[in-house]
């Protein structure tokens, strides 16, 4: 059910997100030319990858489905107990709206680096009801479960980041080296090139 979701997204957005991409390289590469500042490629990678999944995330959360109705609940927990737990209905809902945002917290985190979870907690927040009231008004529904499975997606996102950091900070010097992090997300970009490939086939190129 996920993969068939990536797939309907990148079907929809392929065409503008590749203009999106080589404009960001380009962008950053006049950018490092002009400033004579040297180019770390792992980094520029995941920020690229970020940007894009924040795009993918938002383009997902605001897309009008034919079968979809708009409706207004603002009672905790009604729409996750409609859902038998462990069904696909309820991985795909509840499961789907933690995970989406678990990564976007995660990149927050990334980003500004908090101190506590008063940050990311905000950002997810405010975020994700915006993105509400904006499906309330596209002909989706407004849903006060999405928000708080969201937000809670958000949080386990900044804890993963601490978790994270903990780890890195522990790592043997040889392991933090550039180089291996930048052969690891050439790797990653191999592999996100065959699946994309495979997903969208030769006819979407």
């Amino acid at each position: 059910m996920f993969l068939n979701t990536i797939k309907s997204i990148l079907e929809d957005n392929w065409p503008i997100l590749i203009i999106f991409i080589i404009t960001m390289i380009l962008v950053r590469f006049f950018y490092f030319r002009n400033h004579r500042n040297k180019i770390i490629f792992y980094k520029e990678f995941l920020m690229l990858l970020s940007i894009c999944y924040i795009f993918l995330l938002f383009q997902l959360l605001t897309k009008v489905e034919m079968n979809s109705g708009s409706g207004f609940n603002i009672i905790p927990f009604q729409e996750i107990m409609r859902y038998e737990f462990g069904s696909r209905l309820f991985i795909y809902n509840v499961g789907g709206n933690i995970l989406a945002f678990l990564i976007f917290g995660l990149i927050v985190s990334c980003y500004i680096k908090p101190k506590n979870c008063l940050a990311p907690f905000i950002i997810s927040l405010l975020i994700s009801a915006t993105v509400e009231f904006v499906q309330l008004n596209i002909g989706r529904s407004f849903d006060v479960d999405d928000i708080i499975l969201n937000v809670l997606g958000g949080l386990l996102g900044y804890l993963l980041y601490v978790g994270g950091s903990a780890i890195y900070k522990h790592l043997p010097g040889v392991i933090k080296n550039e180089g291996i992090f930048n052969i690891i997300c050439l790797i990653i970009i191999i592999i996100m090139i065959i699946y994309i490939l495979g997903v969208m086939g030769v006819y979407s190129f």
